[in-house]
């Protein structure tokens, strides 16, 4: 049986455990029959004797054969018994079914019956083997006056049993048959489930499965037609941020954001879509599984895209700083060209003046950035914002009080979070009322360092303030937003918070995270975000 499959296996062992229990409740009924037959003879017996026994006619015409032989091959008939013998006290014969014996005495015990008693024996007489029951005939003064004795044989009772016996062998043999079929039925689901395999194969299918599960990085998640989690390794828990067991429950009390949990419980394909969750940035893929027409459920798998996603923000910045280079070599080579124009016009002193004004005004703008932030991923980013906010028409100012050296803080999300929310305040700068206008103020005190951006736009309203942060949220409505999820993002990770206000109404602090207007609630002229960071021992000005 080593070689069988699980399926054949558990066929043999419950066809085994079937027969076994057929047999068993043949034999045991087999026996039960016997005893409850012997015990019918011995009351059906015992029951004649007695009522013979107390007959008035049988008292009357004791020791008269003639009368009594006729009597007791009635009774005998009537009753279904195989001898009704009526005798002496001396145990002579008085009536037998075998007129032969009559007269002769009586094979089997009287004692008790002498002494008074009705008693029941089984011993062998003249028919054979019987049960038998004996019983005292008394006169009117209550002296035994003679005995009765009535009984059946054992090959009656034998040929009573082998009746039954016969149909209770039926009844075994059908509930056989019907086991066994539905052992068959049993065996045949359990191997197309096993698909055949035996228990060492099934063993080393679900090692193997264990030891991928958790051996591959990417998160695994299996969600059934309903919604609830059914497997989950140590992937999606990492990358999810899951605690505790979560087969058995339902995607939405994950404690996943919105979005994500939303999209999990539709049950659909997807293909690479990008979601946030608290502290990363996952490409998530669905795959819904069919067995035929039928559903089984969806196989999710997630992918850690927040090294990837910082990458292509400074990829971003960086072809922002390219942008705002050449935009500020196209603008030079205009202005250079309006120098040499005039000088080969012969004005030579428009030509310095024009040049000595634009050359100051751009020393102007790199000295005040770069004295007051001496961090130079963020001084570059500041003066390519700059270059790229004045080309498109905006003019991006630096408050006079800002100022920041080496907090400590990790450049990429300072970089993901200043890039981002300035280039949404120039957005909406543009969309709102000229002149537009962007204000930078950064400022690092012992504690904190804190980044306010605020623009001259429409502001942003107060019952959308909270979606701003959540992925796909934006202004333009094409479902797409990313940047201020990615601001979001990096607060929390750097444990910050992040301040909505506007002119029209103070900020609310959002815990971790993100917070919405308050005051009056109205919609003020331009937005205003202000980030604080907390300092981690860091010397700060």
């Amino acid at each position: 049986m080593r070689g069988w499959s699980l399926a054949r296996q558990m066929l043999a062992l419950q066809i085994v455990v079937v027969g076994v229990t057929v047999a068993g409740g043949a034999v045991l009924a087999f026996l039960q029959a016997g005893e409850l037959l012997r015990d019918e003879a011995a009351g059906t017996a015992r029951a004649v004797t007695v009522s013979v026994a107390d007959s008035p006619s049988v008292l009357a015409a004791m020791g008269d054969s003639a009368a009594l032989q006729p009597y007791a091959e009635r009774v005998r008939r009537e009753t279904g018994v195989d001898f009704v013998t009526i005798m002496s006290v001396d145990g002579v014969r008085y009536t037998h079914p075998n007129p032969a014996q009559i007269g002769r005495r009586f094979l089997g015990n009287t004692a008790p019956a002498l002494a008074g008693r009705v008693f029941t024996e089984t011993y062998t007489g003249t028919l054979g083997p019987s049960v038998r029951a004996v019983a005292p005939v008394r006169d009117a003064r209550g002296r035994v006056a003679g005995l009765v004795s009535a009984g059946i044989t054992i090959d009656k009772i034998s040929a009573r049993l082998r009746g039954q016996v016969a149909g209770a062998a039926l009844i075994g043999a059908l509930g056989l048959s019907v086991g066994g079929a539905g052992t068959y039925l049993v065996g045949s689901r359990l191997r197309r489930q096993t698909h055949g395999m035996g228990p060492a194969e099934l063993s080393r299918m679900y090692e193997y499965h264990d030891a991928i599960l958790h051996a591959v990085r990417e998160g695994l998640l299996l969600v059934d037609t309903s919604g609830t989690v059914t497997l989950c390794n140590d992937g999606a828990r990492e990358l999810l941020g899951l605690e505790g067991e979560v087969s058995g429950r339902h995607v939405t009390g994950l404690g996943l954001p919105p979005s994500l949990a939303e999209r999990l419980a539709t049950g659909e394909n997807l293909t690479d879509e990008i979601h946030m969750t608290g502290e990363r940035t996952l490409v998530v893929n669905a795959a819904v599984v069919r067995s035929g027409s039928r559903s089984l459920g969806t196989v999710v798998t997630l992918r850690d895209h927040t090294e990837l996603q910082s990458l292509a923000g400074q990829l971003d910045a960086e072809r922002g700083f390219a942008d705002s280079l050449r935009a500020a070599a196209h603008e030079a080579a205009n202005r250079l060209h309006t120098v040499i124009t005039l000088v080969e016009l012969g004005r030579t002193e428009q030509a310095v003046a024009f040049a000595t004004e634009e050359i100051k005004a751009a020393q102007q703008l790199t000295d005040r950035v770069v004295g007051a932030v001496r961090e130079p991923v963020i001084a570059a980013l500041l003066l390519g914002k700059s270059a790229e906010a004045g080309e498109r028409g905006v003019e991006l100012v630096i408050t006079p009080d800002s100022g920041l050296d080496d907090i400590g803080l990790d450049a990429r999300d300072l970089v993901t979070i200043l890039g981002n929310l300035i280039d949404n305040a120039v957005d909406a700068a543009m969309a709102g009322t000229p002149p537009a206008r962007v204000e930078v103020r950064l400022r690092a005190d012992e504690t904190a360092f804190l980044i306010s951006v605020a623009d001259s736009g429409q502001g942003l309203d107060p019952a959308t303030a909270d979606e701003a942060f959540q992925r796909g949220w934006t202004t333009k409505g094409d479902g797409r937003g990313l940047g201020l999820a990615m601001v979001g993002q990096a607060v929390r990770r750097l444990g910050g918070t992040i301040e909505v206000g506007s002119a029209a109404g103070a900020a609310v602090t959002g815990a971790g995270g993100h917070g919405g207007h308050s005051g009056n609630g109205a919609a003020g002229p331009g937005a205003v975000f202000t980030v604080r960071l907390p300092l981690r021992g860091k010397d700060v000005r």
